[in-house]
């Protein structure tokens, strides 16, 4: 913890219990280890490595250990679509068979842009049953999605995809590219070099090996997934495999600058790569008060009220309500982020000024894992006290 700390308006020793917290989950074995970092108005006050790397290995986690980044990837996908509006290329109400003819099937001839980032599109949830080679090609998995009925009229319905719909994005995004660059290097020369995002990459990078945290599942309770789908995406990550969904490898000090580039509008050290007002709209709640389907599983096993969806176009959004929600229950509404299944969060607290960044080794199950993200928020937020 900096000496900043103080300066920037919080109560040093009570931001200390959220380490002090992290450690004591990981002790009690939920989960192996984890790089948390808090800033605000720009200046880190908290950015430490806990516990394992790999618990098994007796591997202590670092500041620059690399994360398999599970669904916080959506918000870089997102982030690259967002560009294509923004340079007028598409629009959020842009059909996607404009773009994919071969989509425009099966009764999503009018699904647009906009349904897809809104998780509205009637995609299935599942990780679609193709081949672990196929499910890192974004032109198998779009090939797949066109084939299917959609669950529900598109724009009707908020019905969480978890593999399905980003990799729709990324081919929209890598043919109005005129297929010149593949969906890697496209979202590392327009959104990871102007962001000196270094240590991030879609695919196992080779020089990224020796800092890589192991995909593996702590807790095996049964929940959104099944323990061995989770553990099966890292083992079965290729230099070339494209799964933007999910499938990236980062660190904590990377997830930073890309969030505090969103909390600064769009640009970080002279390096603009969305303007202001795409970000105002996109982390303005777009789904009213409808229910986000990906919790209605933890209604029945943990006894969760219907949680509104809160979606913008492109982020999570906190909202307003009594709720369990991984940006905490003392966060400004307007907060905005992310969130990786079992692992990750990030988020921005606009109003406050803070960004937040938690990357997690040993998976836990969805809803207790929500959970702990909000318990965490919540400490982040009562220690400021000015």
């Amino acid at each position: 913890m900096t000496m900043a700390a103080t300066s920037l308006g919080f109560d040093a020793e009570h931001l200390s219990r959220l380490p002090d917290a992290i450690k004591t989950d990981i002790a009690a074995k939920k989960f192996d280890g984890a790089v948390v970092l808090v800033a605000r108005r720009g200046e880190i006050v908290l950015h430490e490595a806990l516990g394992y790397a790999d618990r098994s290995a007796d591997k202590p986690m670092r500041l620059d250990s690399v994360f398999f980044t599970f669904s916080i990837l959506k918000q870089l996908t997102n982030a690259l679509v967002l560009q294509r509006i923004d340079r007028g290329d598409i629009a959020f109400t842009t059909q996607v068979r404009e773009v994919i003819p071969e989509y425009g099937v099966k009764g999503k001839e009018h699904t647009t842009i906009a349904d897809l980032l809104l998780h509205k599109a009637g995609l299935p949830f599942d990780v679609p049953p193709l081949s672990p080679e196929q499910l890192g090609d974004i032109r198998a998995v779009t090939t797949f999605a066109c084939s299917l009925v959609p669950q529900a009229v598109p724009g009707t319905a908020v019905s969480y995809s978890a593999v399905v719909g980003h990799s729709v994005l990324a081919e929209i995004v890598r043919r109005l590219d005129g297929g010149k660059r593949s969906y890697t290097q496209i979202m590392v020369d327009d959104l990871l070099k102007p962001l000196d995002m270094t240590d991030t990459n879609l695919g196992a990078r080779a020089d990224l090996a020796v800092r890589r945290v192991p995909v593996v599942m702590v807790d095996r309770r049964l929940g959104a997934f099944q323990p061995e789908q989770l553990e099966g995406l890292g083992a079965v990550m290729t230099e070339t495999f494209e799964l933007p969904a999910g499938g990236g490898l980062s660190t904590a000090m990377d997830y930073y600058r890309f969030a505090e580039a969103c909390r600064r509008g769009g640009e970080l050290g002279g390096a603009r790569v969305l303007s202001p007002a795409i970000l105002r709209f996109a982390t303005t709640n777009a789904t009213g008060t409808l229910p986000n389907g990906l919790w209605d599983y933890a209604r029945g096993m943990r006894g969760w009220p219907e949680i509104p969806a809160n979606l913008g176009l492109g982020f999570f959004l906190r909202g307003e309500g009594v709720f369990p929600h991984a940006f905490g229950q003392l966060a400004s509404p307007g907060t905005f982020g992310g969130i990786g299944s079992g692992s990750n969060c990030f988020w921005v607290d606009p109003e406050r000024e803070l960004t937040y960044v938690f990357l997690s080794a040993g998976l836990m199950e969805d809803s207790y894992s929500w959970e702990r993200h909000q318990r965490y928020a919540d400490l982040v937020q009562s220690a400021l006290i000015l």
